[in-house]
């Protein structure tokens, strides 16, 4: 089921220094690849508490041309972390793809309240699916985080996701 597959993603540890760096050595990006993706708030502060904060970067991260020339599938903003389902671009790297998102969520949150600095702890945690895991079970497991953690009933009860397999009124497909 999709929730042992995943569920090493809620209990990950974020690392940062030659730790994180350590981690990273000889993984690799692999454009069309679909990556799921985890990082948290800096000293996991829970900015995304402040709902004005949390919309900002819930605009932000809704964009399309955020994540060109990779894809942003599904994503879930949570008080203190972030879940994303990113589908790798031609010529782009995940740490690059991350970097940018980062940094432009920061930059916005630092314009609105200077008191979120820094807004993101160093480093990031990835996986990628791999050829027998469905994109649209992890989607569905990603968005349900808010359910699974107790700030909402339902996924539509929570405001802070968006996921490409949204249907025209807004229902996301296997959640009705």
């Amino acid at each position: 089921p999709a929730s042992s597959v995943f569920r090493h993603v809620d209990r990950m540890i974020m690392t940062s220094g030659q730790g994180h760096h350590n981690l990273r050595i000889g993984r690799r990006s692999f454009a069309g690849q679909v990556y799921l993706l985890t990082t948290v708030t800096y000293l996991r502060r829970p900015y995304f508490l402040d709902a004005d904060v949390a919309r900002l970067v819930a605009r932000s991260l809704s964009s399309p041309e955020r994540w060109f020339p990779s894809r942003c599938l599904a994503w879930v903003l949570m008080p203190d972390h972030w879940h994303g389902l990113v589908e790798l671009g031609n010529g782009e790297t995940l740490a690059v793809a991350m970097q940018r998102m980062k940094g432009v969520t920061a930059r916005l949150t630092g314009i609105h309240d200077r008191q979120v600095k820094p807004l993101w702890a160093k480093g990031f945690h990835d996986r990628a699916l791999r050829r027998d895991e469905s994109v649209r079970c992890a989607a569905r497991y990603i968005v349900a985080n808010p359910v699974r953690a107790g700030l909402a009933e339902t996924v539509k009860d929570y405001p802070y996701w968006d996921a490409c397999f949204m249907d025209q009124e807004g229902a996301v497909e296997g959640f009705d």
